[in-house]
């Protein structure tokens, strides 16, 4: 494999990034670029150029003509999460009425679990990762709590073999199927925030329904960063945040997936507020919900305006190029930063825990370090202008994210780490 500088250049011009020039990316800390080359799209994307004058017309709005601007084009206010469900639905292979943008994500996991994580009888365990991301885990024990149960019996935690790092896929089947009964949901990550590692969701989906349980997925790592299905792979209910790899910027709305199936179930619980109304008889102020059939059921508060702007700046995106070009992008990226890395990997320097199989991971590579993570991130920043990001103990998190990073950034992460750890270049 040719490491040099000139080939990743090379590789860029043959393989050109599809909106680099679409995104301010952040200045170099130090190091001999004037650009980062940023890796840490998985915990916050980068700001697109579209962003800032399409949040201005809608403050100008605002400034114009006040109250109005909820029923007032260009994108009524009050329209805002309506008109963005098509986008956000072809990202995560859903049909726009399953899919609402609203809220955060925890926020939306906890509306969720109201509705689909109904212990009765033996009925009662919830199942995770052992890895999950902590407001996940925070989120399901309070779920078991509120129902009188013990989130210490009650949540079935999995965790990897002994000396792994990952899931066996066949490790969850077995668990689910062995425990069946017990089992009243199934909440896992599309793709896991630590490992990077990507799970089977149709084949997981299917074993959770085999034993009569629903099941959920947190996209927070996977919805922009792979290819998903999650009505064609018949999930009950998911939610994502938008300011990772959709860019929609720090803190901004989140969204929720039920499926169609669920829609017109009245039986189904659900938390309730004004926005979850009918938008045709909404402003009659009637006393008692008249629920649509869609995912909009469960919002219940005014649209966060100046929160969805980006969000609906960023989906352009994703509708121009298609998620199917994004994903080749991102193996492409992601097998040269895994090769940009091997001649450490080969000498003992770091671990790559992520799976290298394609079907087994998204875009982010993290890897285990023997120094300490969070040093290791400072100098690299400082010193060479590479953005990743650290989990302590001993990770470091690299994801090469397909709208804006480019082949000489996988090259400058590797070669930054190289002279890190070895006090030589890469190659």
């Amino acid at each position: 494999m040719d490491l040099t500088e000139a080939h990743a250049r090379a590789l860029d011009a043959q393989f050109p990034s599809p909106a680099r020039d679409q995104f301010l990316m952040p200045r170099a800390a130090g190091g001999p670029y004037a650009e980062s080359a940023y890796f840490a799209g998985n915990s916050l994307g980068l700001q697109s150029t579209n962003v800032r004058p399409d949040l201005e017309v809608q403050l100008q709005k605002w400034a114009d003509i006040g109250v109005n601007g909820h029923f007032t084009e260009p994108f009524p206010w009050v329209d805002f999460p309506d008109r963005m469900s098509a986008s956000m639905a072809r990202i995560v292979g859903a049909q726009a009425d399953e899919v609402f943008v609203m809220n955060g994500l925890t926020v939306n996991l906890h509306l969720l679990l109201v509705s689909f994580y109904r212990p009765s009888g033996t009925r009662t365990k919830i199942v995770i990762e052992d890895h999950a991301f902590p407001s996940d885990s925070y989120a399901v024990r309070s779920h078991v709590r509120m129902h009188g149960l013990d989130p210490d019996v009650d949540v079935i935690r999995l965790a990897p073999r002994s000396g792994g790092d990952v899931l066996d896929e066949d490790d969850i089947v077995a668990i689910l199927r062995e425990r069946g009964p017990e089992i009243a949901t199934v909440l896992l990550s599309g793709v896991n925030y630590l490992t990077g590692e990507a799970f089977d969701i149709p084949r997981i989906t299917k074993a959770g329904h085999e034993i009569g349980a629903t099941v959920g997925w947190d996209l927070a790592h996977a919805a922009g960063n792979i290819e998903l299905n999650l009505h064609d792979d018949d999930v009950d209910f998911a939610a994502w945040c938008t300011y990772k790899y959709l860019n929609g910027g720090p803190g901004s709305v989140a969204a929720a997936f039920i499926h169609e199936r669920h829609l017109a179930d009245q039986e189904l619980p659900r938390l309730e507020g004004w926005f979850g109304h009918v938008a045709e008889t909404q402003f009659l102020m009637r006393k008692k919900i008249q629920s649509p059939t869609t995912a909009r059921a469960w919002s219940m508060s005014t649209p966060h305006v100046f929160a969805l702007s980006p969000v609906k700046s960023a989906l352009t995106f994703f509708d121009e190029i298609g998620m199917p070009a994004l994903r080749a992008r991102s193996l492409q990226l992601s097998d040269y930063l895994l090769d940009a890395l091997a001649p450490l990997t080969e000498s003992g320097h770091v671990e790559v825990v992520t799976p290298h199989d394609h079907a087994r991971r998204g875009t982010q590579i993290s890897v285990r370090v023997k120094v300490d993570p969070v040093a290791l991130t400072q100098d690299l920043q400082a010193r060479w202008g590479v953005v990743p990001d650290e989990r302590k103990p001993d990770i470091l998190r690299f994801a090469p994210v397909a709208l804006y990073c480019t082949f000489h950034d996988c090259w400058r992460a590797g070669d930054a780490v190289a002279r890190e750890l070895t006090g030589r270049p890469l190659g």
